[in-house]
């Protein structure tokens, strides 16, 4: 039986108005750096990840909750307040519905919504559980 081809994650994509404005925001809050830009999109390696904000012809904002959406889920490490402060500080809005107190949602300027926890499993935890 032949093997079939090798399919890997490679990153995020993330749609919105103004790449270099989001890229700015991901960098800001997660650390990282502009790998590549253009006109149209803007490449950002953060830790773990690497994220293509693409510009889109009228962009709309995603309606959360109630949309069909992906988002993301970020840890703070100990202090979930620290971390929502700081997203806050670099343009991120909380978003109206807050489910859990665990959490903090928010939504990054172009509207996509993120999440802030501090229950996230340890990085050791994920390293020898999954591997990564």
């Amino acid at each position: 039986m032949d093997k079939p081809p090798e399919v890997r994650f490679a990153g995020v994509s993330l749609d919105c108005a103004d790449p270099d404005e989001l890229a700015a925001f991901y960098i800001g809050l997660l650390g990282g750096r502009l790998l590549r830009r253009d006109e149209d999109s803007a490449g950002v390696q953060v830790p773990g990840l690497l994220m293509v904000m693409q510009r889109v012809a009228d962009y709309r904002k995603p309606v959360w909750p109630g949309a069909s959406i992906v988002h993301l889920d970020l840890t703070a490490g100990d202090s979930l307040a620290e971390a929502e402060q700081r997203a806050l500080a670099l343009g991120a809005t909380a978003a109206e519905h807050q489910p859990d107190e665990r959490w903090r949602v928010l939504l990054d300027p172009a509207g996509h919504p993120f999440c802030i926890t501090t229950v996230a499993p340890p990085p050791e935890v994920l390293r020898s559980t999954f591997g990564f």
